[in-house]
């Protein structure tokens, strides 16, 4: 959608990229370190020179089988760069809290919207995108005139926005990877806060996807109240629900 113009810009090859600063490094199959793309500003700048507010838009619990789906929408400063900024999954538990808790300072905005994994099991997953991604919009303290979403797919089309779908947007554009960011560590809080009442799915650790301990988990004592009960894996077992208070 780059090629759609608002304010009469048209989105260009390339206007500008900013370097965040060092990321882990991943191993390239000649044995070579390889570094993960550096997310710039190329996608934000023409619409920040029309005046335009700039939301970049990250989902996290996709892939989950337990716990919500949560969305994040982040609107940068025109004027000011965060150091480090990187796609989420690129970078270690700890600077994503530090990033975190930097971006809620830092941003112009900063929106949280969560689906329930019941939410999830009533509506389907395409739904509880749309509705975690709408409330995440609708907690910005400003109004987006542009979305700038990770993925192929604008789950946000009703809004009447300008919308640009950007394929791992969260290693090319800073606004979406600060998105990731946002969303990875308020889900991520939310899992390790239940894990405690949830004890044999090991949920601080495996925050709800199907890491080895949580399969073994649901194979021994089946699915609790988190779980996502209308996906295959879960759907197939035949035990009773050890917790049934949500």
């Amino acid at each position: 959608m780059s090629g759609t113009p608002v304010g009469g810009v048209h989105m260009p090859g390339g206007v500008l990229s900013t370097d965040y600063g060092p990321a882990m490094a991943s191993r390239h199959p000649t044995g070579r370190r390889t570094r993960p793309p550096v997310p710039g500003i190329r996608s934000e700048q023409p619409y920040w020179d029309t005046g335009a507010v700039v939301a970049g838009i990250d989902e996290v619990g996709r892939g989950a089988w337990a716990g919500p789906l949560t969305l994040a929408a982040v609107v940068l400063p025109t004027d000011r760069r965060i150091y480090k900024l990187r796609d989420s999954k690129v970078l270690s538990p700890e600077v994503r809290e530090h990033l975190s808790g930097r971006l809620h300072g830092f941003a112009t905005g900063v929106g949280i919207g969560h689906a329930s994994n019941a939410e999830v099991d009533r509506h389907g997953l395409s739904e509880a995108t749309r509705r975690a991604a709408r409330r995440a919009v609708e907690a910005l303290p400003v109004e987006p005139d542009v979305m700038l979403i990770d993925g192929t797919w604008d789950f946000l089309a009703d809004l009447g926005t300008h919308n640009e779908t950007i394929p791992q947007g969260d290693g090319r554009s800073a606004s979406i990877a600060a998105a990731s960011i946002v969303a990875k560590v308020a889900r991520d809080r939310i899992m390790v806060d239940v894990a405690d009442q949830h004890a044999p799915y090991v949920f601080a650790s495996n925050k709800g996807y199907p890491s080895p301990d949580h399969v073994a988990a649901l194979e021994r004592h089946g699915p609790c109240a988190l779980h996502r009960r209308s996906w295959a894996p879960i759907a197939a077992l035949d035990h009773p629900r050890l917790f049934e208070t949500t």
